[in-house]
């Protein structure tokens, strides 16, 4: 829909002013705006043959005149005419155009029904401008010509209003789908910086004293020590699918004799053996780091729960890359060189770059090391926790073949059934330790073990 300058509408002398301008004119040439309507001509002192001859030129001259002025107006009047019809088509198009969407039966229809009259006109109006046969009264079908396209001008205006109301209701409608598009990505944010910055789970031990501390708040840190660890094993394993392992194999050097329910448990030997090597030496104080020293045991408490403070909420990346000599960068490095076989990394990532780093004093910053060094901290502020209760918290394990005790152990998965040929009160027996559990006082925190059958 073509748009219309404003001066083109409101003009500082209107058209109609012009028209009316046009028609006075045409009066006062012509001689028919006199008083009594006849206008009065003072002829010259003349001879009578003179005065016969001038009189007939002068009269021939107002007659031409009079006939070039009257088919000037009437030439107008007919073109004004053709433009006041144009713009009522143009106005009857923009109507048939909003009609359409959402579509209006009745607005077509009559959108419709004035296109067709229209162009019957102007075919009228090219008849009648081949003919000459133009309107006697000009002055009047200017006058109507005018209002018609001034009308036709307003009902433009107010169907290009009614569309933009309607596109500005659009707008509105995709402003608030956009509002919840960013709020669903503010969620999405929100989860990828808790996986990117896992510390950031802990802050609901933010506002922990030494002297509120309780089981529930270790249970809490052991908890998120888990699920970090099951991500490191996940990794893990993709590495080694990637790197064409023989993944029954693996488990079944881990874990020998284990007759797995299904194949999905034995990510489970894997992660047994993950947390056999982060937890080892765990109910040292020092851990088993070599030239550690403490301070004396009645300052223990004070001294592990600053450590767990300290750390609880720095992001373990920049703080190994500040301290890589701290009592954590040794813990990391020594336990990074223990679980991860020089073979295993070497299958992996096709060199021991990795190793090497570790071993000159620095960290690598790859994706494995970043989940390695998560895993690494949440065990070592368990760890710190735990030293942080007076007496301190124990860890323990069970061996193979051990009876199942729903006061020590929980099954990590649901207890099988006795198979065929073995007696139904058959006790089911721990065929693996998967997680350490930990006493804290009379506190028991249950192991998570392995089911095997009879």
């Amino acid at each position: 829909m073509d748009s219309v300058k404003r001066s083109a509408v409101t003009p500082s002398k209107s058209r109609l002013a012009r028209t009316f301008a046009k028609v006075l004119h045409i009066r006062m040439v012509t001689g028919v705006a006199p008083v009594d309507g006849i206008q009065k001509i003072k002829a010259p002192e003349s001879s009578k043959d003179d005065q016969d001859t001038g009189s007939w030129s002068r009269s021939q001259s107002y007659d031409d005149n009079d006939e070039k002025l009257r088919n000037t107006a009437e030439l107008e009047a007919h073109l004004a005419q053709l433009f006041a019809s144009i713009s009522s088509v143009k106005s009857a198009y923009a109507q048939l155009q909003y009609a359409q969407s959402p579509y209006d039966s009745n607005g077509i229809q009559s959108a419709d029904q004035i296109v067709v009259s229209e162009l019957k006109n102007l075919s009228e109006l090219k008849r009648c401008y081949l003919k000459k046969q133009f309107d006697p009264s000009p002055e009047r079908t200017l006058c109507l010509a005018e209002i018609q396209e001034q009308k036709s001008l307003l009902k433009t205006y107010e169907i290009m209003r009614k569309k933009l109301e309607c596109q500005m209701k659009l707008k509105d409608s995709e402003i608030t789908f956009l509002r919840e598009k960013l709020e669903d990505c503010h969620k999405q944010n929100k989860s990828l910086e808790k996986r990117l910055n896992p510390s950031a789970h802990l802050s609901v031990l933010d506002n922990l004293h030494l002297s509120g501390i309780s089981p529930s708040h270790f249970i809490t840190v052991l908890q998120h020590t888990v699920k970090s660890i099951r991500s490191f094993v996940r990794l893990m394993i993709n590495e080694m699918e990637s790197s064409g392992w023989d993944i029954n194999a693996a488990a079944a050097a881990i874990q020998p004799s284990v007759v797995f329910l299904k194949a999905t448990h034995r990510c489970l030997a894997f992660e047994s053996f993950v947390c056999r090597e982060m937890f080892d030496s765990f109910h040292f104080p020092n851990f088993s780091l070599p030239n550690e020293s403490l301070p004396e045991q009645n300052q223990w408490q004070r001294f592990f729960f600053e450590r767990f403070i300290k750390l609880k909420s720095t992001r373990v990346k920049e703080y190994l890359a500040r301290k890589p000599k701290s009592t954590f960068g040794k813990f990391c490095r020594a336990k990074y060189l223990k679980l991860v076989h020089p073979k295993m990394e070497s299958s992996f990532f096709g060199n021991l770059s990795q190793r090497n780093i570790v071993n000159s004093g620095n960290f690598p910053d790859t994706p494995f090391f970043t989940s390695f060094s998560e895993m690494a901290k949440r065990v070592w502020l368990l760890h710190c926790l735990a030293f942080s209760f007076n007496p301190e918290a124990k860890i323990f394990q069970v061996n193979k073949g051990c009876p199942f005790s729903e006061v020590y152990m929980e099954s990590i998965i649901d207890e099988p059934s006795p198979p065929p040929g073995c007696p139904p009160d058959t006790h089911s027996r721990v065929a693996f330790t998967v997680v350490p559990g930990f006493r804290i006082g009379k506190t028991v925190i249950q192991c998570q073990v392995y089911l095997s059958q009879c």
